[in-house]
Protein backbone atom coordinates (compact mmCIF):
# COMPACT_ATOMS: atom_id res chain seq x y z
CA UNK A 1 0.00 0.00 0.00
CA UNK A 2 2.91 2.20 1.29
CA UNK A 3 4.82 2.00 -2.37
CA UNK A 4 1.34 2.10 -4.22
CA UNK A 5 0.28 5.57 -2.49
CA UNK A 6 3.47 6.72 -2.73
CA UNK A 7 3.96 6.42 -6.69
CA UNK A 8 0.41 7.90 -7.22
CA UNK A 9 0.32 10.54 -4.76
CA UNK A 10 3.50 12.02 -6.30
CA UNK A 11 1.91 11.48 -10.19
CA UNK A 12 0.71 15.01 -11.69
CA UNK A 13 -2.90 14.93 -12.36
CA UNK A 14 -4.77 17.91 -11.90
CA UNK A 15 -8.42 18.37 -13.06
CA UNK A 16 -8.74 17.70 -16.74
CA UNK A 17 -5.24 16.91 -17.02
CA UNK A 18 -5.56 12.80 -15.12
CA UNK A 19 -3.61 10.81 -18.00
CA UNK A 20 -0.49 9.96 -16.02
CA UNK A 21 -2.62 8.85 -13.39
CA UNK A 22 -4.97 6.81 -15.23
CA UNK A 23 -1.83 5.28 -17.30
CA UNK A 24 -0.60 4.16 -13.42
CA UNK A 25 -3.97 2.69 -12.52
CA UNK A 26 -4.32 0.78 -15.85
CA UNK A 27 -0.86 -1.03 -15.18
CA UNK A 28 -1.88 -1.86 -11.70
CA UNK A 29 -4.80 -3.44 -12.68
CA UNK A 30 -5.17 -5.15 -16.28
CA UNK A 31 -3.72 -8.15 -15.09
CA UNK A 32 -6.93 -8.20 -12.28
CA UNK A 33 -9.83 -7.07 -14.04
CA UNK A 34 -11.97 -8.79 -17.49
CA UNK A 35 -12.15 -5.11 -19.16
CA UNK A 36 -10.88 -1.93 -18.94
CA UNK A 37 -11.25 1.43 -21.23
CA UNK A 38 -11.68 5.08 -20.94
CA UNK A 39 -14.22 7.71 -21.96
CA UNK A 40 -14.22 11.04 -23.22
CA UNK A 41 -14.44 12.48 -20.28
CA UNK A 42 -11.32 11.13 -19.20
CA UNK A 43 -12.64 8.25 -16.75
CA UNK A 44 -11.12 5.09 -16.64
CA UNK A 45 -13.25 1.89 -16.32
CA UNK A 46 -12.03 -1.43 -14.69
CA UNK A 47 -14.77 -4.10 -15.06
CA UNK A 48 -15.42 -7.91 -13.34
CA UNK A 49 -17.85 -8.94 -15.51
CA UNK A 50 -21.04 -11.00 -13.91
CA UNK A 51 -24.77 -11.78 -13.55
CA UNK A 52 -25.52 -9.84 -11.01
CA UNK A 53 -26.02 -6.62 -9.46
CA UNK A 54 -24.38 -3.74 -11.59
CA UNK A 55 -22.42 -1.50 -8.91
CA UNK A 56 -20.63 1.23 -9.92
CA UNK A 57 -17.60 2.17 -7.18
CA UNK A 58 -15.55 6.14 -8.17
CA UNK A 59 -12.51 7.19 -6.61
CA UNK A 60 -11.79 10.38 -8.29
CA UNK A 61 -7.95 10.41 -9.75
CA UNK A 62 -8.02 14.46 -9.80
CA UNK A 63 -6.36 16.80 -7.69
CA UNK A 64 -6.22 20.62 -7.12
CA UNK A 65 -3.89 23.11 -8.92
CA UNK A 66 -3.86 26.73 -10.44
CA UNK A 67 -3.97 27.78 -13.93
CA UNK A 68 -1.63 30.44 -15.68
CA UNK A 69 -4.02 33.33 -17.13
CA UNK A 70 -1.05 35.71 -18.45
CA UNK A 71 2.86 35.96 -18.75
CA UNK A 72 4.17 39.35 -17.67
CA UNK A 73 6.51 41.29 -19.65
CA UNK A 74 9.30 40.19 -16.69
CA UNK A 75 8.37 36.94 -16.93
CA UNK A 76 6.11 36.17 -13.91
CA UNK A 77 3.04 33.98 -14.02
CA UNK A 78 -0.96 34.80 -12.87
CA UNK A 79 -3.17 32.17 -12.19
CA UNK A 80 -6.95 31.51 -11.08
CA UNK A 81 -7.31 28.34 -9.16
CA UNK A 82 -8.57 24.44 -10.62
CA UNK A 83 -10.48 23.45 -7.49
CA UNK A 84 -10.35 24.63 -3.99
CA UNK A 85 -7.04 26.61 -2.91
CA UNK A 86 -6.73 28.69 -0.24
CA UNK A 87 -4.02 31.28 -1.13
CA UNK A 88 -2.76 31.52 1.88
CA UNK A 89 -1.83 28.15 1.47
CA UNK A 90 -0.22 28.59 -1.52
CA UNK A 91 2.22 31.08 -0.48
CA UNK A 92 5.61 30.64 -0.59
CA UNK A 93 4.93 26.42 -2.25
CA UNK A 94 6.76 25.17 -5.06
CA UNK A 95 4.90 23.85 -8.05
CA UNK A 96 4.99 21.84 -11.17
CA UNK A 97 4.32 21.81 -14.62
CA UNK A 98 3.41 19.10 -16.33
CA UNK A 99 6.36 19.52 -18.32
CA UNK A 100 8.62 18.90 -15.34
CA UNK A 101 8.85 22.84 -15.18
CA UNK A 102 8.88 24.47 -11.45
CA UNK A 103 8.34 27.52 -9.84
CA UNK A 104 7.27 28.87 -6.29
CA UNK A 105 4.55 31.03 -5.58
CA UNK A 106 5.36 35.02 -4.50
CA UNK A 107 3.43 37.42 -3.46
CA UNK A 108 3.02 41.30 -4.40
CA UNK A 109 3.35 43.57 -1.38
CA UNK A 110 0.58 43.77 1.11
CA UNK A 111 0.15 45.63 3.87
CA UNK A 112 -2.48 43.19 5.42
CA UNK A 113 -2.24 39.10 5.10
CA UNK A 114 -5.45 39.01 5.51
CA UNK A 115 -6.37 40.46 2.23
CA UNK A 116 -4.74 38.01 0.55
CA UNK A 117 -6.12 36.68 -2.61
CA UNK A 118 -4.96 35.00 -5.86
CA UNK A 119 -4.81 38.48 -7.61
CA UNK A 120 -2.11 39.31 -5.47
CA UNK A 121 0.07 35.68 -5.68
CA UNK A 122 2.39 34.94 -8.87
CA UNK A 123 4.24 31.75 -9.43
CA UNK A 124 8.33 32.81 -10.54
CA UNK A 125 9.52 30.10 -12.86
CA UNK A 126 12.71 31.81 -12.66
CA UNK A 127 12.72 33.28 -16.41
CA UNK A 128 14.34 36.65 -16.76
CA UNK A 129 11.58 37.68 -19.10
CA UNK A 130 8.17 37.04 -21.17
CA UNK A 131 9.84 35.44 -23.72
CA UNK A 132 11.78 32.72 -21.87
CA UNK A 133 8.98 32.31 -19.77
CA UNK A 134 6.76 31.14 -22.59
CA UNK A 135 9.15 28.92 -23.76
CA UNK A 136 8.44 26.83 -21.02
CA UNK A 137 5.06 27.81 -19.63
CA UNK A 138 1.63 29.24 -21.66
CA UNK A 139 -1.10 30.28 -20.83
CA UNK A 140 -3.82 27.60 -19.69
CA UNK A 141 -1.11 25.40 -18.43
CA UNK A 142 -2.19 23.96 -15.05
CA UNK A 143 0.72 23.37 -12.12
CA UNK A 144 0.14 20.88 -8.91
CA UNK A 145 2.02 21.05 -5.59
CA UNK A 146 5.50 19.66 -6.38
CA UNK A 147 5.90 17.55 -2.91
CA UNK A 148 7.68 13.68 -2.32
CA UNK A 149 5.73 11.29 0.35
CA UNK A 150 6.96 10.88 3.94
CA UNK A 151 6.41 8.12 6.62
CA UNK A 152 5.08 9.60 9.92
CA UNK A 153 5.12 5.82 11.47
CA UNK A 154 1.81 4.36 10.38
CA UNK A 155 0.81 7.78 8.68
CA UNK A 156 1.57 8.86 5.43
CA UNK A 157 2.05 12.56 4.90
CA UNK A 158 1.80 13.71 1.04
CA UNK A 159 -0.43 15.73 -1.37
CA UNK A 160 -3.39 14.39 -3.13
CA UNK A 161 -3.95 12.35 -0.95
CA UNK A 162 -7.42 13.52 -2.18
CA UNK A 163 -7.98 11.47 -3.64
CA UNK A 164 -5.22 8.73 -4.46
CA UNK A 165 -5.81 7.50 -1.48
CA UNK A 166 -9.33 6.81 -2.19
CA UNK A 167 -7.92 5.09 -5.62
CA UNK A 168 -5.35 3.39 -3.89
CA UNK A 169 -7.99 1.66 -1.68
CA UNK A 170 -10.51 0.92 -5.16
CA UNK A 171 -6.99 -0.59 -6.43
CA UNK A 172 -6.50 -2.86 -4.14
CA UNK A 173 -10.07 -3.83 -3.49
CA UNK A 174 -10.22 -5.09 -7.19
CA UNK A 175 -6.56 -6.81 -7.07
CA UNK A 176 -8.59 -8.40 -3.73
CA UNK A 177 -11.61 -9.30 -5.49
CA UNK A 178 -11.32 -12.96 -6.60
CA UNK A 179 -14.95 -13.64 -6.84
CA UNK A 180 -17.96 -12.02 -6.89
CA UNK A 181 -21.65 -13.24 -8.94
CA UNK A 182 -22.15 -8.76 -9.16
CA UNK A 183 -20.82 -7.04 -12.18
CA UNK A 184 -18.20 -4.88 -10.83
CA UNK A 185 -17.16 -1.04 -12.50
CA UNK A 186 -14.39 0.30 -10.90
CA UNK A 187 -14.44 3.96 -12.23
CA UNK A 188 -11.37 6.26 -11.54
CA UNK A 189 -12.92 9.79 -12.42
CA UNK A 190 -11.65 12.97 -14.08
CA UNK A 191 -12.83 16.66 -12.73
CA UNK A 192 -14.27 15.58 -9.20
CA UNK A 193 -12.78 18.52 -7.68
CA UNK A 194 -14.54 20.97 -10.40
CA UNK A 195 -17.89 19.53 -9.65
CA UNK A 196 -17.69 16.09 -9.64
CA UNK A 197 -17.74 15.97 -13.60
CA UNK A 198 -16.59 12.53 -14.12
CA UNK A 199 -18.80 10.71 -12.02
CA UNK A 200 -22.05 12.29 -14.03
CA UNK A 201 -21.07 10.87 -17.42
CA UNK A 202 -19.86 7.53 -16.03
CA UNK A 203 -23.16 7.17 -14.15
CA UNK A 204 -24.97 8.15 -17.02
CA UNK A 205 -23.65 5.75 -19.16
CA UNK A 206 -23.22 2.77 -16.80
CA UNK A 207 -26.93 3.48 -15.24
CA UNK A 208 -25.59 0.97 -12.21
CA UNK A 209 -28.10 -0.29 -9.31
CA UNK A 210 -25.79 0.56 -6.81
CA UNK A 211 -23.15 3.34 -6.55
CA UNK A 212 -20.28 4.03 -4.39
CA UNK A 213 -18.12 6.45 -4.04
CA UNK A 214 -14.70 5.91 -2.04
CA UNK A 215 -12.99 9.69 -1.03
CA UNK A 216 -11.20 11.21 1.92
CA UNK A 217 -13.25 13.45 4.49
CA UNK A 218 -12.10 15.71 7.30
CA UNK A 219 -11.20 15.19 10.77
CA UNK A 220 -12.17 16.34 14.14
CA UNK A 221 -9.23 15.47 16.32
CA UNK A 222 -6.53 18.34 15.63
CA UNK A 223 -5.72 21.32 18.24
CA UNK A 224 -9.22 23.45 17.71
CA UNK A 225 -10.51 22.04 14.71
CA UNK A 226 -14.35 22.24 13.97
CA UNK A 227 -16.28 19.53 15.66
CA UNK A 228 -16.98 16.32 13.90
CA UNK A 229 -16.87 13.12 15.48
CA UNK A 230 -14.09 11.47 12.71
CA UNK A 231 -10.38 10.57 13.91
CA UNK A 232 -6.94 9.58 12.14
CA UNK A 233 -6.30 5.66 13.17
CA UNK A 234 -10.01 4.48 14.08
CA UNK A 235 -11.02 3.15 10.69
CA UNK A 236 -12.66 3.86 7.70
CA UNK A 237 -16.01 5.83 7.61
CA UNK A 238 -19.56 5.16 6.63
CA UNK A 239 -21.29 8.66 5.36
CA UNK A 240 -24.58 9.58 6.61
CA UNK A 241 -24.48 12.72 4.72
CA UNK A 242 -22.52 15.55 3.35
CA UNK A 243 -23.33 18.53 0.78
CA UNK A 244 -23.69 16.73 -2.54
CA UNK A 245 -25.72 13.43 -1.12
CA UNK A 246 -27.83 11.97 1.60
CA UNK A 247 -26.68 7.99 1.50
CA UNK A 248 -29.37 5.53 1.16
CA UNK A 249 -30.35 4.50 4.55
CA UNK A 250 -29.68 0.94 2.97
CA UNK A 251 -27.10 1.36 1.89
CA UNK A 252 -25.57 2.67 5.11
CA UNK A 253 -27.14 -0.26 7.16
CA UNK A 254 -25.26 -2.71 4.84
CA UNK A 255 -22.15 -1.13 5.43
CA UNK A 256 -22.42 -1.05 8.74
CA UNK A 257 -23.63 -4.20 9.37
CA UNK A 258 -20.87 -6.15 7.36
CA UNK A 259 -18.18 -3.82 9.02
CA UNK A 260 -19.88 -5.00 12.63
CA UNK A 261 -20.03 -8.66 11.78
CA UNK A 262 -16.47 -8.83 10.27
CA UNK A 263 -14.82 -6.62 13.33
CA UNK A 264 -13.40 -3.99 11.02
CA UNK A 265 -13.19 -0.98 12.82
CA UNK A 266 -15.43 2.24 11.66
CA UNK A 267 -16.57 5.63 11.57
CA UNK A 268 -19.95 7.24 11.14
CA UNK A 269 -19.12 10.54 8.94
CA UNK A 270 -21.38 13.55 8.48
CA UNK A 271 -19.84 16.09 7.07
CA UNK A 272 -20.81 19.81 7.26
CA UNK A 273 -18.91 21.03 3.89
CA UNK A 274 -17.35 19.45 0.87
CA UNK A 275 -19.14 16.38 -1.09
CA UNK A 276 -18.08 13.26 -3.50
CA UNK A 277 -18.27 11.33 -6.56
CA UNK A 278 -21.49 10.16 -4.81
CA UNK A 279 -23.31 13.25 -4.96
CA UNK A 280 -23.39 13.17 -9.14
CA UNK A 281 -24.03 9.30 -8.87
CA UNK A 282 -27.24 9.47 -7.43
CA UNK A 283 -28.93 11.64 -8.85
CA UNK A 284 -28.34 9.79 -12.53
CA UNK A 285 -30.88 9.36 -14.65
CA UNK A 286 -34.01 7.83 -12.68
CA UNK A 287 -31.93 8.05 -9.33
CA UNK A 288 -29.08 5.28 -7.99
CA UNK A 289 -29.15 4.02 -4.46
CA UNK A 290 -25.72 4.84 -3.41
CA UNK A 291 -23.39 5.48 -0.42
CA UNK A 292 -19.99 6.77 0.01
CA UNK A 293 -16.92 5.04 2.31
CA UNK A 294 -14.38 7.83 3.43
CA UNK A 295 -10.73 7.52 4.26
CA UNK A 296 -9.70 10.19 7.29
CA UNK A 297 -7.19 13.16 6.20
CA UNK A 298 -5.91 15.89 8.14
CA UNK A 299 -5.17 19.05 6.13
CA UNK A 300 -7.53 18.31 2.73
CA UNK A 301 -6.44 20.54 -0.08
CA UNK A 302 -2.67 21.42 1.23
CA UNK A 303 0.76 19.75 0.04
CA UNK A 304 0.58 17.82 3.54
CA UNK A 305 -2.01 15.94 3.68
CA UNK A 306 -1.75 13.05 6.20
CA UNK A 307 -3.71 9.36 6.03
CA UNK A 308 -3.56 6.28 8.22
CA UNK A 309 -2.47 2.86 6.88
CA UNK A 310 -4.33 1.05 8.97
CA UNK A 311 -7.54 3.18 7.48
CA UNK A 312 -6.68 2.88 4.32
CA UNK A 313 -5.94 -1.61 4.81
CA UNK A 314 -9.69 -1.44 6.83
CA UNK A 315 -11.11 0.61 3.74
CA UNK A 316 -10.04 -2.08 1.55
CA UNK A 317 -11.65 -4.67 3.63
CA UNK A 318 -15.22 -3.30 3.98
CA UNK A 319 -15.01 -2.71 0.36
CA UNK A 320 -13.88 -6.30 -1.11
CA UNK A 321 -16.32 -7.95 1.40
CA UNK A 322 -19.55 -5.53 0.28
CA UNK A 323 -18.45 -6.38 -3.03
CA UNK A 324 -18.21 -10.20 -2.67
CA UNK A 325 -21.56 -10.53 -1.49
CA UNK A 326 -24.65 -11.67 -3.72
CA UNK A 327 -27.17 -8.51 -3.72
CA UNK A 328 -30.72 -9.00 -4.55
CA UNK A 329 -32.09 -5.52 -5.15
CA UNK A 330 -35.70 -6.04 -5.57
CA UNK A 331 -35.38 -7.13 -1.82
CA UNK A 332 -32.98 -4.87 -0.58
CA UNK A 333 -34.85 -1.85 -1.97
CA UNK A 334 -38.39 -3.08 -2.69
CA UNK A 335 -39.97 0.29 -2.92
CA UNK A 336 -37.37 1.62 -5.52
CA UNK A 337 -39.17 3.03 -8.12
CA UNK A 338 -42.03 1.57 -7.50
Amino acid sequence: MKQLLKKLSEAYGPSGREEQVGRMIRDELKDYVDEIYTDNTGNLYAVKKGTGAKIMVAAHMDEIGVIVTFVEEKGFLRFSNVGGVNPHILLGQRMVFANGTIGTIGMEKLDDIKKLTLEKLYIDIGAKDREEAVAKVKVGDIATYNRDVVEAGNRIIGKAMDNRAGCAVLIKAMQELTKTDNEIYAVFTAQEEVGLRGSRTASYRLNPDLGFAVDVTLVGDTPEAPTMDVSLGKGPTVKVKDASVICHPKVKEMLESLAEKENIPYQLEVLIAGGTDAGAIHLSREGIPSGVISIPCRYVHTPGEMVDLDDMANAVRLLTLFLSQPLNMQEIFPCYLS
